[in-house]
């Protein structure tokens, strides 16, 4: 029998029916091969959030009717790789609980879920990942949506008076963002402007997860620039990061706007576009103002944003050279200089 050294092994050898999901910088499916080569060494985490990889691991042993949940982050090094030791930990322990067998024989699946009490790695994601994360994985375990769905969709479709909106779910809201058709959605982009302020909030705060086409991508942005001309900088955040898995030629051109005036990007804008909408900043003209825009702002952690995007993949090599090539005397020149004088 080969031994168990990592996550992918025990979920392989124990038989489990397992869905994995990434839990940082947006609720997705992450596969299996994805963590096995993570575990590896063979590449670094895709989705990196604050240092750590962020994983949501649901599974069933055996014939356990109900799923397990894990939430690990496992902490990764200045190259977005893992770093094995805490994982090796819950391994062991793992093993241990179990009595060093993953035999999906037994139906009492108690030991494996109390794993995650006292669990260095262990963490509660937000409340809108979870409920995003839970709308996903009753899709995938083929399990019907929350009884929220139904008066969910009956008010975005307008057969609910407006005032009914606190009735609404959480849950309701993130089982539409995962289970809603092109009808639906094209539904929603009219509909929207017409949302309270909470109900469009609350309903960016899972919409940030999937992708959306044009029509509702246009709605988000026009609802985001009514709320800047408000003054209302909450929803203006909520929309970008609702954007952030849009189309980038309609969520490019809404970030170049935003960058171009440094009046308009303070730190809580930046982040949002940092946190949900980095693929969006994979441009050689956006990145640097990006960047630039990051470092003119003094209550903006230059370093702390700028160190968590160069920890994703695709933007570590753009990143470093646009910090490299910055002239000392820039907004960004003067951001890097205490850091080369350590």
């Amino acid at each position: 029998m080969q031994p168990i050294h990592t996550l992918h092994d025990f979920f392989i050898r124990s038989g489990a029916r397992v869905h994995l999901y990434h839990l940082g910088r947006r609720v997705i499916p992450c596969s299996l091969d994805t963590l096995a080569a993570f575990e590896s060494g063979e590449q670094p985490w895709p989705y990196p959030w604050q240092g750590q990889a962020r994983l949501a691991c649901v599974f069933t042993l055996g014939d356990a009717p109900d799923p397990l949940t894990w939430f690990l982050a496992l902490p990764l090094d200045e190259q977005g790789c893992l770093v094995p030791a805490p994982r090796d930990a819950f391994v062991q322990r793992l093993l241990e609980t179990l009595g060093r067998s993953v035999e999906p024989t037994a139906q009492d699946t108690t030991p494996t879920d109390n794993l995650m009490k006292d669990n260095p790695l262990a963490f509660t994601p937000p409340l809108p990942f979870q409920a995003v994360m839970h709308a996903r994985a009753s899709q995938a375990f083929d399990r019907p949506a929350s009884q929220h769905l139904e008066l969910v969709e009956a008010y975005l479709a307008g057969e609910q008076n407006d005032d009914q909106w606190p009735a609404l779910g959480l849950q309701g809201l993130a089982d539409f963002a995962i289970r809603h058709d092109s009808e639906q959605e094209t539904m929603l982009a009219h509909r929207l402007p017409r949302l309270p302020i909470e109900v469009l909030r609350s309903l960016c705060f899972c919409l940030e997860h999937v992708t959306i086409d044009i029509p509702l991508t246009k709605a988000l942005r026009e609802c985001g620039e009514r709320a800047a001309h408000n003054g209302d900088l909450e929803t203006l955040c909520a929309c970008v990061r609702a954007v952030g898995a849009g189309p980038d030629e309609e969520v490019g051109a809404w970030f170049d706007e935003l960058l171009g005036d440094p009046h308009a990007c303070g730190p809580d804008l930046l982040a949002a576009m940092a946190a949900r909408g980095w693929e969006h900043l994979e441009d050689d003209r956006r990145l640097p103002l990006f960047l630039q825009r990051l470092a003119e702002h003094p209550q903006a952690d230059f370093s702390a944003l700028a160190r968590d995007l160069a920890l994703i993949p695709r933007l570590r090599l753009p990143l470093l050279m646009c910090l490299r090539e910055a002239p000392a005397d820039s907004a960004i020149g003067r951001r890097l200089a205490p850091l080369h004088r350590q």
